[in-house]
């Protein structure tokens, strides 16, 4: 990979954005969500991906609706998921959505697809979450299907077969680019390369580094399938801001009181002023500066031999001046800079 293939994006789960000390309604953050993406293509950045979630305060629950909305009002940017939460979503729905956004983006879309570490949907759409294995597994093989093949005989446990099926609108021939999301599972890992994926990272906390062993297990499995080398990313958490100290006392106001909650929801520890220092030093938190972002980044794309990087700029009530600083930043001052210190790397090879 040259320093100029490698992709920098943004990823947004929706969540409320303050102007003025006022919470956006539903319907403002909706559109806001829209003014970033143009923005966000306005400064070069390459990729624009939107999540799925079912709780209050997060407005990405019909994302292919959104992305649809953002392609008409851009006309570069690629548009994709944060995640997808395959297990709840009907396969040969999800192949149309997608299909339709990749004819009106004009072939921009693409996706990464997840269990879900937040299982929200699984009772508001009707599913047992005791067949989360079982739902995945199955979806995938479909899905898979469906993008790969021109015509689809095949039959499951959890929705009815399909006999002789082709789906219209078509995709390209193959699919659309389309990663698996994983979140620390060796299996998630395994599964992506036996249907040949790249591979999406999800770090939202520790030391990335960690992760290195999921990378080296990838590669070798995919070389066991006889599977080509595939791209590796990774999606994290931060903001940018014009120095070190604004970033890290912005994003902890914000970011601390929704890992509080999610510390008595999910038993995740406790958001504590020196472990959130910790993250932003040396875990998953991409906190800090443009020079400091961009460090950190390339640091990463070592570690893990990353092609892509993302990074997620909204948490609940962030104000908006906050969220497009940190897309102006990200792509007229960070992702120069990470492409500048990769070129350096590699000609010291």
């Amino acid at each position: 990979m040259t320093a100029n293939a490698f992709e920098l994006g943004l990823n947004s789960f929706g969540e409320v954005a303050t102007q003025d000390g006022r919470a956006l309604s539903d319907p403002e953050t909706v559109r806001l969500l829209i003014e970033e993406a143009k923005l966000a293509e306005a400064v070069g950045l390459d990729v624009f991906s939107v999540g799925e979630h079912y709780r209050r305060g997060h407005n990405d629950s019909a994302t292919p609706v959104l992305l649809a909305a953002i392609a008409t009002a851009t006309e570069h940017i690629r548009l994709g998921t944060s995640v997808t939460v395959l297990s709840t979503n009907d396969p040969v729905r999800l192949y149309h959505e997608f299909s339709t956004l990749d004819a009106v983006s004009n072939g921009r879309a693409q996706l990464v697809l997840g269990r879900a570490s937040a299982t929200d949907s699984f009772p508001l759409f009707g599913y047992d979450l005791a067949d989360y294995e079982g739902l995945f597994e199955e979806k995938l093989d479909l899905f898979m299907r469906l993008q790969r093949e021109e015509t689809v005989t095949w039959s499951g446990r959890f929705r009815p077969p399909l006999v002789e099926q082709q789906l219209h609108p078509r995709m390209p021939s193959g699919g659309i680019p389309t990663w698996m999301g994983v979140g620390g599972s060796p299996n998630s890992v395994v599964r992506a390369a036996r249907y040949d994926l790249p591979l999406m990272l999800a770090i939202i906390g520790g030391r990335p580094q960690r992760f290195a062993g999921h990378v080296e297990l990838y590669h070798r499995t995919l070389e066991q399938f006889g599977h080509p080398r595939r791209p590796v990313a990774q999606h994290s958490l931060g903001l940018i801001a014009d120095t070190d100290e604004q970033a890290i006392e912005t994003w902890w106001r914000y970011w601390q009181p929704v890992v509080a909650q999610l510390a008595q929801e999910r038993g995740f520890y406790k958001p504590t002023r020196e472990r959130y220092l910790a993250e932003v030093d040396t875990g998953a938190l991409f906190v800090g500066s443009p020079e400091t972002v961009a460090r950190k980044i390339v640091t990463m794309t070592r570690s893990l031999h990353l092609s892509r990087f993302d990074l997620k700029y909204d948490v609940m009530n962030l104000p908006r001046e906050a969220r497009a600083r940190t897309i102006e930043l990200l792509g007229l001052e960070v992702a120069p800079r990470v492409r500048q210190l990769l070129t350096k790397e590699t000609a010291h090879v």
